[in-house]
């Protein structure tokens, strides 16, 4: 990107620029330091990398470079720009291991790990799934932002099932049975707290969360954000913790996550939505033992994509794909099984 000289003093405003990050600041925003600001929108990043990035000169508000302490306002337009094009967009590929289920020429289903990023980003730009697609497949479709093969996403720390596109015309198929939410997908989630309801639907619009943008917010109003319907089922309660079942009718960014806590129930040691602490239980500290134990099984979220189906995009024939959960989500569940039966919960 090319910086207009007239907007920016600097001798080296002139150079070519590659935009990393924009922001609009929204218009009720009341004064706040921009290091903070970006603190709060940029995954991974830290107050002594932005002040360096300030430092540098590489912080804009409108067209302009500003230092650390600059105050954001409400319309101002915010952006990182580096004299490197961003690392996600440069991808190469990476022989990685990758547990493909099918595969034939048009698509491929993978079950991925936990604790695998799905695309390059900000703070991982290598050893991702896509990374593994691409020398696995060597040559896939983009989808409309640029990204080969993929047609849909899961959080790193989840694990689970995705389809691959290996085909402009799969891609399309593909990307249309999850617009009209004719794709199925099930999830199993450990959460805190005793679901009361055997089965229920949430809904309710998810969107950014007005003051930490790496969070996801429910607007019940649907005032903002994208419409979101998540159904669940319960399928073993623990006590204090409880297994259900959640299937997806739309596909918004932490949808289980962000609908699970907005409901009372946090995802078991979600640790972006709080879920990393005793939500539930008693105060003895063999409890809070046993609790902490229990989330050294997992690497983040207690959540997994275990059921895909969607029509084949050639065949047209219904494909269905279950992932068994993994060895330490399974271990985690009779670990807890273990304890409700016990300690007579």
């Amino acid at each position: 990107m090319e910086i207009d000289k007239s907007a920016e003093e600097d001798a080296w405003a002139s150079e070519a620029l590659h935009e990393h990050y924009a922001f609009s600041v929204d218009s009720g925003q009341s004064p706040l330091r921009i290091d903070k600001f970006l603190m709060s929108r940029i995954e991974n990043a830290t107050r002594n990398k932005i002040q360096q990035a300030a430092k540098a000169g590489s912080i804009f508000v409108n067209g302009k470079s500003v230092k650390s302490n600059y105050k954001v306002k409400g319309g101002d337009q915010v952006q990182v720009l580096l004299s490197h094009p961003p690392y996600e967009n440069l991808l190469v590929a990476e022989a990685l291991d990758i547990e493909v289920v099918y595969e034939d020429d048009y698509l491929a289903v993978v079950n991925k790990a936990a604790g695998m990023v799905v695309h390059p980003g900000h703070g991982n730009y290598s050893g991702t799934l896509l990374n593994g697609l691409l020398h696995h497949f060597e040559q896939l479709p983009k989808n409309s932002n640029e990204r080969p093969g993929l047609v849909h996403r899961i959080d790193k720390d989840t694990s689970g099932l995705l389809v691959v596109a290996r085909t402009e015309t799969a891609m399309t198929h593909l990307a249309k049975q999850f617009f009209d939410k004719s794709s199925q997908r099930k999830y199993i989630a450990l959460v805190w707290g005793d679901v009361q309801e055997a089965e229920g639907t949430i809904e309710g619009a998810i969107g950014r969360h007005p003051k930490n943008r790496l969070l996801m917010e429910v607007f019940p109003d649907n005032s903002q954000g994208k419409p979101a319907i998540t159904h669940f089922k319960v399928l073993e309660r623990f006590g204090y913790v409880t297994l259900v079942e959640c299937q997806l009718e739309t596909g918004r960014t932490h949808q289980i996550r962000a609908h699970m806590k907005h409901i009372g129930h946090t995802l078991f040691n979600d640790v972006r939505y709080g879920g990393d602490k005793v939500l539930k239980g008693t105060t003895f500290s063999k409890y809070k033992q046993f609790v902490e134990n229990c989330f050294s099984f997992l690497q983040g979220q207690a959540l997994h994509a275990q059921t895909l189906g969607f029509e084949h995009p050639h065949s047209k024939k219904y494909l269905q794909f279950e992932a068994p959960l993994p060895d330490s989500f399974q271990a985690l569940i009779e670990k807890w099984r273990d304890y409700a039966k016990h300690k007579n919960l």
